[in-house]
């Protein structure tokens, strides 16, 4: 069995509501110094070792992420 993590980000031209409301947050509890945040998702797997890359990748871009909207990387540990 081999470990896989898939992270998950917003691509940088879409508006990130969850980001921007962390940030606004930060100032409020007297944090400075921190001008952005991107909310994204991390997946940990535990996948057969015969699973290519190719396939994790497909896996990841249909039901992971929204390729629209979404990037993703993909890191067998």
């Amino acid at each position: 069995m081999a470990r896989v993590v898939v992270d998950v980000m917003p691509k940088p031209e879409i508006l990130d509501v969850q980001g921007q409301a962390v940030t606004r947050a930060l100032g409020r509890i007297g944090v400075s110094g921190v001008s952005g945040v991107r909310q994204g998702k991390h997946f940990e797997l535990e996948v057969d070792d015969a699973i290519d890359d190719e396939t994790l990748h497909r896996l990841a871009g249909s039901l992971l992420a929204n390729p629209v909207i979404e990037d993703w990387t993909v890191t067998r540990l």
